[in-house]
């Protein structure tokens, strides 16, 4: 059986996450959850498994050193450089467009924290045998409660390790993502991907034939310096960007998922992140990163890199002390973080 070759996707600009997470230095390449930081975890994910090649890193030139650097000697990697952010389809094509044509890739975001690799690396598996069969197959993250962050897979059809998608379903409303939980019928979009490259990239000339092209423009123009390649600037900026669930899986009838259970995270934000660390939390629900003394509280995630936090009877809040920056907001409105001007105007 031909190795899966993981796609490992860079990209975001560090706000959701702030004053922790900035431009210079974003979330992927942060220590959030462990020693190791979310880029290192995704790279660890699928080391030293002989199922799995060496991984493509596709990501931004201000990112290329970090990247290099948390890279470390992990043998084979390769580092694709976007000569800008054209969002995820463009991306993953570049990608597709510098493997064999029959190669299964496994498009992976870096920024996500994954708590059983064992499983993740089954739900890898069962998704490559489909993409063998060219079906487009997504990772359908088992939902355990009524999310209104993340977008949702309706399951159709069984497959042989996974299910036909029946409907992509945009971010719902309270009383819908209450409905598809209790239904069993949906799992969560966890923008994880596997496809055969050859097959990826014709449906892609099928449904965006000018970013199709644009991108085979941008590789064979494209110069290789040995640790990084670098596509052609002039096409890729042309590029009307696009996600790859608009661009593609929405609109092809190949598409897939193989339900994963695997204790997924997109540490969207500080109350996601607060519950990723749910393990550290002490008997009323409160988790400590740094100095913090809490009274009465529970359910506060506070963190600090210096300065002691100080807090009497709050609940459900996130306290974080970065850089000179402090945050304060409800764990319901950790999801508006990234609109406040601190984060906007780094």
């Amino acid at each position: 059986m031909t190795a899966i070759h993981p796609v490992i996707l860079c990209g975001g600009s560090g706000t959701r996450l702030w004053p922790v997470s900035r431009k210079a230095c974003p979330k992927p390449f942060l220590p959030l959850v462990s020693d190791e930081t979310l880029f290192e975890q995704a790279v660890r994910r699928v080391a030293g498994d002989d199922r799995f090649a060496a991984p493509m890193v596709v990501a931004g030139a201000a990112h290329a050193d970090l990247i290099l650097a948390q890279l470390g000697d992990t043998p084979g990697a390769r580092l694709v450089i976007e000569p800008a952010a054209k969002n995820t389809a463009p991306a993953i094509a570049l990608a597709a467009a510098l493997l064999p044509e029959d190669a299964v890739m496994l498009v992976c975001p870096s920024d996500h924290h994954i708590a059983d690799s064992a499983a993740f690396r089954a739900a890898a598996l069962a998704a490559a045998a489909l993409a063998r069969e060219d079906y487009l197959v997504s990772f359908g993250i088992a939902a355990d409660r009524p999310e209104t962050g993340y977008g949702y897979l309706r399951r159709g059809e069984p497959l042989a390790g996974g299910f036909a998608i029946r409907e992509f379903v945009e971010k719902p409303d309270l009383a819908r993502a209450e409905a598809y939980l209790a239904s069993g019928d949906y799992s969560w979009n966890g923008g994880i991907f596997a496809f055969r490259a050859g097959h990826l990239l014709a449906e892609l000339a099928a449904h965006r034939p000018e970013m199709a092209q644009l991108v085979r423009d941008a590789v064979a123009r494209g110069k290789d310096d040995g640790a990084r390649f670098h596509p052609a600037a002039e096409p890729f900026a042309a590029i009307d960007g696009d996600s790859i669930d608009y661009a593609v899986m929405e609109n092809t009838v190949r598409a897939a998922m193989v339900p994963a259970s695997m204790g997924w995270s997109d540490i969207g934000n500080w109350a996601a992140l607060g519950e990723a660390l749910a393990g550290e939390a002490d008997a009323a629900g409160n988790v400590v990163r740094g100095s913090a003394d809490l009274a009465q509280c529970s359910g506060v995630f506070a963190m600090s890199d210096g300065p002691r936090i100080s807090a009497v009877g709050l609940t459900d809040v996130c306290i974080i002390v970065s850089g000179g920056e402090v945050l304060v907001t409800t764990r319901d409105g950790a999801q508006a973080v990234g609109k406040l001007p601190g984060a906007v105007n780094q």
